[in-house]
């Protein structure tokens, strides 16, 4: 199977987006946790939280201690998983989002974070989405503060353009590890963010790299081409998306959603499908 690389640590080429498992419509608990223990037992070992995956306004970091259960009830098997969380993007609790980047936020909300996933240090935290009210360099700043006291191994952006990811690596002294941007087939306008990140080194993480919770199952009948060549292989048309992506560069790792174990053990089957150039390509145009 395909790996990646983020920051030095290896993970699988598709990882987890734990936010169906506890926003609007999240399965039961039981469900929730079998579905994070099939990713696992697929080889998945990156799994992508917020502490804004939520539903109600009382229970913010809901999935990142969903995510801490889940691993904790694996076992010692699950000691390898990078699990990726963010923070600086919050639910009030109405259906709206709202932004904090104010750097002593960030700072509280990661050792949060942190208290909920159970860990010492978190494997890779990212500034959720940029906050207009204040100034992109401070906002990252204090990820460059979390690095250097420990809080954090690892440091990401979410949401960003290409000149604030090379801010990003500025305040953060090169130590910029990840990306997480929104892109799919039908969401490409990262493309550029996607060719940037290849071009350093960066790691890309596409989120709702099939379209989205309410889009991915109308993926086929929008974009023809990705069934034609989902028969071609003999896959699913879900697979043949993430494929395609994991093609565009060495650096995109795919975390797909899932809130059903059969979900997540389809999307991790992209891992092993290489397409041909040919197939690349008419799935690019």
């Amino acid at each position: 199977m395909r790996e990646r690389t983020i920051g030095g640590h290896v993970v699988l080429a598709i990882g987890l987006g734990g936010m169906p498992l506890s926003i609007e419509g999240r399965p039961d608990e039981t469900r929730s946790i079998a579905t994070v223990h099939a990713a696992l037992d697929a080889g998945v070992t990156l799994i992508d939280t917020a502490d804004a995956y939520h539903r109600d306004a009382d229970e913010v970091g809901h999935n990142e201690e969903l995510i801490a259960r889940a691993l904790r009830a694996y076992g010692s098997s699950a000691d390898g998983v990078l699990v990726a969380t963010k923070g600086g993007h919050l639910r009030p609790g109405d259906g709206t989002w709202t932004r904090n980047g104010d750097p002593e936020y960030l700072k509280r909300a990661a050792k949060e974070s942190a208290r909920r996933l159970g860990v010492d240090a978190i494997g890779l935290y990212q500034f959720h989405r940029p906050d207009p009210a204040v100034p992109y360099a401070e906002s990252v700043g204090a990820l460059r503060d979390l690095l250097d006291e420990g809080v954090i191994r690892m440091a990401g952006i979410s949401n960003a353009d290409i000149a604030q990811i090379d801010q990003a690596r500025e305040v953060l002294g090169g130590r910029l590890v990840s990306v997480q941007n929104q892109f799919s087939p039908a969401f490409r306008s990262s493309l550029g963010e996607l060719e940037h990140c290849a071009r350093l080194g960066i790691a890309f993480l596409p989120w709702s790299p099939l379209g989205g919770i309410a889009n991915a199952k109308n993926l086929a009948a929008g974009h023809g081409v990705f069934q034609e060549v989902a028969d071609e292989v003999g896959a699913s048309v879900y697979q043949v998306t993430l494929a395609w992506e994991l093609a565009l560069a060495p650096v995109v790792v795919p975390i797909p959603g899932a809130s059903r174990p059969e979900t997540i053990r389809d999307s991790a089957g992209s891992a092993d499908l290489v397409l041909t150039a040919d197939q690349v390509a008419r799935l690019s145009a």
